[in-house]
């Protein structure tokens, strides 16, 4: 989730040593032929039959010239800096929520490197207690979660020695991110309903709703209109099998790929760009694991994969029968339709399965977001 200062380019013209303008005094002149009576009145004497009023213009605008040279030469133009540099000692970051503003994020040093790299465990724990963000609440009292959306792991994460602690901080990271991504799904799930319950009516789909599906088609790869794909596609992915699949493919957020490139879900790609090789690829592979800007960007990119690959079709089709059935999506029964996500098959779906009841995520389906977002600068939040 970029660093939240992106790096200041140096302009073409100053890359090289730029020299200082310099006013000596000396000013370069155009030779006249003096018998060109076209300039017998400049730089010369004045006529005598000149008029007084022309000579008294003529005056001025040589004194003028006068002083503007003296103030060239006592105030040289500054030399341009090679390359400008922004200074960023410290600064407060605060974060907003429904009580009010809460300064549990103070003082970053930057030093050209992310801010974001300096968040540590410890600050962000404190800024969940601030928050009173407890997932004991969450899960026993149906209390809201706090909008704060982290844009990166903390990179101590390896050094929580407590299994229990590292758990517990890794899912209040990633759970508000879950729920954020899942409440704008269901805000295109419900336009395209009511998009469909109207061409139902009418036969006719309005020019703002014909714009908008053009987009949206593009997005989860579908025709314009094939609404009832569409309804198939555009729809949530429970928090407990987003939270077990981030936790599994994450090492519980200590892997390599999650601390340098926000990759909590284990994406592959075979692109070089945005991407790390595994340091223990076979040699006959060429996959990499796809790298993110931030926490929130991996989270969209996994349920749009979800959402839209042909090997999640089993998935998508599971998703909407319990769907018309009425029933309540869970992400122990969802797991089981995701065999192709690992090598390891049913072995990995066992795998999921096992951390979801094992730390009673299903308790947190029915969470919800609360209050207004918790924000650091660079666009991610905390």
């Amino acid at each position: 989730m970029t660093s939240i200062f992106g790096n200041i380019r140096h302009r073409p013209g100053f890359r090289n040593k730029v020299a200082k303008t310099d006013f000596g005094g000396e000013f370069l002149v155009s030779r006249m032929d003096i018998k060109s009576k076209e300039f017998d009145n400049i730089g010369g004497a004045v006529k005598p039959n000149m008029a007084t009023f022309e000579r008294t213009i003529i005056g001025l605008m040589g004194l003028c010239t006068v002083s503007l040279v003296a103030i060239a030469i006592s105030s040289p133009h500054p030399t341009v800096p090679q390359s400008p540099k922004a200074n960023f000692d410290q600064f407060d970051l605060d974060m907003e929520t429904a009580s009010g503003t809460v300064s549990a994020l103070r003082s970053f040093k930057q030093s050209g490197l992310a801010g974001i790299k300096h968040l540590t465990v410890g600050t962000l724990s404190q800024a969940f207690s601030t928050l009173d963000y407890d997932l004991e609440d969450v899960r026993d009292e149906g209390a809201s979660v706090p909008r704060v959306f982290v844009v990166a792991i903390p990179q101590d994460m390896p050094r929580i020695s407590v299994p229990a602690d590292r758990k517990r901080i890794f899912f209040k990271t990633v759970l508000p991110l879950v729920l954020k991504a899942n409440d704008d799904i269901l805000k295109n799930r419900q336009r395209v309903l009511r998009i469909r319950t109207a061409k139902n009516k009418t036969g006719k789909i309005a020019a703002a709703d014909r714009l908008w599906l053009a987009a949206i088609a593009e997005r989860y790869n579908v025709e314009r209109y094939n609404l009832n794909e569409m309804v198939r596609r555009i729809d949530i992915i429970p928090p407990s099998l987003a939270l077990a699949q981030a936790a599994e493919e994450s090492g519980w957020g200590t892997s390599r790929f999650a601390l340098e490139g926000n990759a909590i879900f284990g994406q592959w790609t075979f692109s070089n760009k945005r991407s790390l090789k595994p340091q223990k690829r076979d040699e006959d592979k060429e996959h990499r694991v796809r790298t993110f800007t931030s926490l929130m960007d991996a989270v969209e990119a996994y349920i749009l994969n979800l959402n839209t690959h042909r090997a999640y079709r089993k998935f998508r089709q599971e998703r909407l029968a319990l769907r018309t059935r009425g029933q309540r999506l869970t992400g122990t029964g969802l797991a089981g339709t995701l065999t192709s996500y690992s090598e390891r098959g049913s072995k990995y779906v066992r795998t999921i399965q096992s951390i979801i009841t094992g730390n009673q995520l299903q308790s947190l389906d029915k969470a919800r977001l609360g209050g207004k977002s918790v924000s650091l600068d660079n666009k991610p939040v905390i």
